[in-house]
């Protein structure tokens, strides 16, 4: 029987993709303080293998693009951690995400486009979803994706 956050998953029409390789050397995430916190390596708007959102927000991509692009990440962050922790409902807390938006050095809509990670952390764990957060713009990300999401979750013991 699927937990309460799968079903909230499947409500959401979002099923979780095999979680992706690192492509440096790095480990997709780690479990510190007794089990208790893991945290996620930043991940792209990867899709069947490609990097599905790439370019530079505001040049390339729109800030709805963008944000669907950010939260496709927090997609690949929730398969991350699923892997880590075999269990979903076990999240107490989103403790912490983090987005960097490649964009030029005019565009300062940073925030609007992570709220498509953030929001989308509220939709599947309500509450527990609300986060602390920072947003970077950045001139460019690994094989050109425009948003990269990293986070960090309590976890119960």
């Amino acid at each position: 029987m699927a937990g309460r956050i799968a079903a909230r998953l499947a409500e959401l029409g979002i099923t979780l993709p095999t979680p992706a390789a690192p492509v440096a050397n790095y480990v997709p995430f780690t479990v510190v303080s007794d089990g208790r916190l893991v945290v996620v390596s930043g991940q792209v708007p990867v899709r069947d293998g490609a990097v599905a959102y790439k370019g530079k927000v505001g040049a390339d991509l729109d800030i709805d693009t963008a944000k669907e692009a950010a939260r496709l990440c927090l997609i690949n962050v929730l398969a991350q951690l699923q892997a880590a922790i075999g269990d979903l409902d076990r999240v107490t807390r989103v403790a912490r995400l983090g987005g960097f938006i490649a964009a030029g050095p005019d565009f300062t809509q940073h925030a609007l486009v992570m709220n498509g990670a953030s929001d989308l952390a509220v939709e599947v764990f309500g509450d527990a979803g609300r986060h602390a957060r920072s947003t970077i713009g950045v001139p460019s990300l690994p094989m050109d994706a425009a948003v990269e999401v990293e986070g960090m979750f309590e976890i119960a013991a």
